[in-house]
Formats: structure tokens, sequence, C-alpha cells
């Protein structure tokens, strides 16, 4: 079962913030900007600047942005910032932020809520694969603004126990995946039940299709911001077409996966997640697979891994993948081509995140690279080939690939790494099981809590 506890920065001293300059020039209650400088966040990114002021205003925003541009904190700061200046609303939600995965959700959640604290707000997090108690329990207190995933959102409002007819903002963050995913059909139920007037703020990398039908259908003569086009033009990110024999792609892929730093690994299938991270310990490479077909549960602990850096090769399929917002990953590896620019694109954006460097490689056979040729071109890369073999100089120069030189990792010390967490004895309170750390403000606990979170490893 997951969890998640609300984290908490503690008493915030604003004599030293300069409100004339940083988040402060866009209007940025000094509280907030306080709480940012704790967690050295001190200079607005691009997309901050230019969606901040308008949300500020009340207007209908529409942001267009790469993931890891920081679209978090540009819808963050004004939800927050807009409802702390409004008249109570009596326990009932102000602030709604729909997301279209489990693990986004719990990122966006741990980079909003100790900000929500800090304006004495109450934040809680919706969403599939966690008990319903605590979410229950939270909405029968009064909950200040709640970051959901659409399913058990419409489950809990079908319940009676969700009021969302004092809504004043609404986000919608990462608006395309909702669509290719096809949560669009629960998007409109919630945005039927919000008030018709209220603000919606809407963050997506494309704005085709069903995006737009939805623009056109919500939002009121909003701005639009775009920081970033649809094509890879991030001056930060080295892209890298690995041409190698059949023979050769596995021990490619496993010298690639050796390098230093955290290393995400695209795969088509379920399968092939499973197959591909089993062959990288093998090699002596510490891998896991991220797919549909782990529980919640699974998926959660192999994230955190991930994250904490103990397991640093996650290899995943595109689904599971549109949930890793980690700034520090420094190559992405498609073992598996794309399907499509669009995919490339998605999958690109895993890496030089939040301004850092990043790397994307793809190992191409001989029967892809007419395909994988036109489909970069389509995403706006220009690179050259280069043919590849395991243990070559131009390999190790282009992506940091390092020999294999260790011994295979036992399966038990694979487990061992992501196993449950086991509960500590004897915490138990009114008979119900307490997963480490205090209820939060919002009514959920257990063991996710974070002083801060929006500075490296969470998205911004």
């Amino acid at each position: 079962m997951m969890s998640w506890e609300s984290g908490d920065l503690g008493d915030i001293d604003t004599s030293g913030v300069d409100v004339a300059e940083g988040f402060g020039a866009l209007g940025v209650p000094a509280v907030l900007v306080a709480a940012l400088e704790r967690g050295g966040v001190t200079q607005p990114f691009p997309i901050q600047a230019a969606t901040i002021p308008d949300a500020m205003s009340g207007r209908d925003v529409l942001g267009r942005g790469r993931t890891g541009s920081g679209k978090t904190l540009g819808f963050g700061l004004p939800m927050l910032t807009r409802i702390a200046a409004a008249e109570s609303a009596g326990g009932a939600v102000r602030g709604l932020v729909l997301v279209p995965t489990r693990e986004l959700a719990l990122q966006v959640a741990d980079v909003l809520s100790p900000l929500a604290r800090a304006m004495g707000e109450s934040l809680t997090l919706v969403a599939g694969g966690m008990a319903y108690g605590p979410q229950l329990r939270a909405f029968e207190r009064g909950v200040d603004v709640v970051v959901a995933t659409p399913g058990r959102l419409i489950d809990l409002m079908e319940q009676g126990a969700v009021d969302l007819s004092q809504v004043l903002t609404t986000v919608l963050d990462e608006a395309d995946h909702m669509a290719d995913l096809g949560f669009m059909p629960a998007v409109t139920t919630v945005l039927d039940a919000v008030p018709s007037d209220g603000q919606r703020l809407l963050f997506s990398a494309t704005l085709d299709g069903a995006v737009h039908t939805l623009v056109k259908r919500y939002l009121h003569d909003p701005v639009t911001r775009e920081v970033d086009s649809d094509r890879a033009s991030v001056t930060t990110m080295e892209h890298q077409l690995l041409h190698c024999a059949p023979h050769d792609k596995n021990p490619v892929t496993a010298q690639v996966a050796n390098r230093g730093g955290r290393t995400l690994v695209f795969v088509r299938t379920q399968m092939g997640a499973n197959r591909v991270s089993e062959q990288l310990r093998a090699a002596g490479v510490m891998a896991g697979p991220l797919h549909g077909g782990l529980t919640q549960g699974a998926r959660t602990r192999m994230l955190s891994a991930f994250k904490e850096g103990s397991v640093p090769v996650l290899v995943a399929t595109d689904v599971a993948a549109r949930g890793i917002h980690v700034d520090d990953i420094s190559l992405v590896l498609q073992v598996d081509p794309p399907m499509n620019s669009k995919d490339y694109l998605h999958r690109a954006g895993r890496t030089a995140r939040a301004g850092e460097r990043g790397i994307v490689a793809t190992i191409v056979l001989p029967h892809q690279r007419k395909q994988v040729q036109r489909l970069v071109q389509q995403a706006g890369v220009r690179v050259e080939p280069l043919l590849v073999r395991p243990g070559e100089e131009r390999l190790i120069d282009a992506t940091g690939a390092k020999p294999i030189d260790s011994e295979p990792i036992a399966q038990s010390d694979f487990e061992a790494l992501i196993a449950p967490k086991r509960p500590a004895r004897n915490q138990y309170r009114s008979g119900s099981r307490q997963r480490g750390g205090r209820p939060d403000r919002g009514g959920n606990q257990g063991g996710r809590g974070k002083q801060g979170g929006y500075g490296r490893g969470g998205s911004r």
C-alpha cells in the first residue's frame, strides 16, 4: 500500500528576504521566498518567470514547457498565494492539481506540501494504491489543496466525500500525458464539477489534439506562455545514435549502463524491462525494472531506490517512465527505439532537467536505421550516427561507458534493496498501525516525509 507524509520546513524567517529580487519580484510572498531559499531555490526558471505573474493576477494560463522545466512551482506558488489571500471556504477544497500518474502525484505533493504548510494551508494527496481511510478523514477535517490522479478523485466524489464547489484554482499538469492515457473523460468530469468561473492553469509539453479541445472548452481567454518548442532544442542535451551489430547490442547496453551516474533505459514492453534488467544484473550492473505490471508498492519502492542511488539503472517502459521526475538522470539509453518523434521527445525529457547536462543515446540495429533517422529528424535532432563496438574508445567518449569487471548481482541482493520496509514494532495507536511519522494537516501519514522536496531529485 502506497503511503505519503506531508513535508514541514518548521519556522520560516522572512527578515532577510529581498522582495525586489528573484521570486519576490514576481509577486511571490516573502514567506514562500524564504521557504524556497531554505531549499536552495533562489532564482526562477524561465517557465516560472513567464507564468507566475499572470497566474498571480488570476488569469487562466496555458503553459508549454518540457518536463523538468520547473512547472510545479510555476503553478504551485500562485495557487498557494491566491488561496491564502481568499476568504475561508469552511474547509472546502480551494486548490486542485490533477496529474496523470501516482508517481507524479507523489512528487508534486512532496514539492508543494512544505510550502503549503509555510502558508498555513493543508494539502493532501489523493491517488490510487493508497488507503481510503486517511483520505476520507482529511476531507472530513477540511483540506485547502488536493493533488490528485483523476480516477481516485472521481471515486471519492462519487462517495460524496469531496466538495469541489469552492475551488479557486484548478491545475492540469502534463495534460498531454493524461490524453495519451485516455483520462480525458475523467478530466472533463472533474472540470465540470469545479466552479466555471474559477482559474484554470494548464501545463503540457504539447498543445494539440485532445489538449487543444480541452483548452477551447474550459479555459477563459488564457495567456499562453511557451519556453520550449516541441522539438529537441535544449542546449544542455546531447544526442547519440549508436549503430551496432545485433550480437553487440547486449554488451554495448551493459557497458553504457555501467557508467557513473543515474541511467534510465527505455524498452518497449514489460517483458523487455524485466529481461534487460535481469541481463544487466547478470553482467554485474545493479538495475531494476519499472512498468505497469508491477504493483504500485513495488513501483514506488523501485523509483525510490533509483532516486536514492541504490539502484542506479532503471529499465522502464514509456508509460511507467512518464511518472519519473528526477533532476539528475544524466543519460537516457534507448535500447528499443521509440515509436515516433513524440515518444522520442518524452523519453529525452527525462534528462537535461533543471539546467543540468544530459545525454540521449539510442542503440540502432541495421534494420532500424532508416526508421530511427526519420523520427529523430522529425524531433528536430541533428546528429551523425556512430558505429560502435563494445569497449571501443568512441563508445566510451560518447556515453561514458565502462567495461564490465563486476561479478553478477545475486537476485537476493537485488530483492533486499527493493523489499517492503518492515514496520517498527509497538507502533500502534487507536488500533491502527502508524507507518512512521505524525499525521499531516491533510490527514495522510506514512513514511515519505521530506524536509522540503523541491531541490535535487524533485520537480521544481
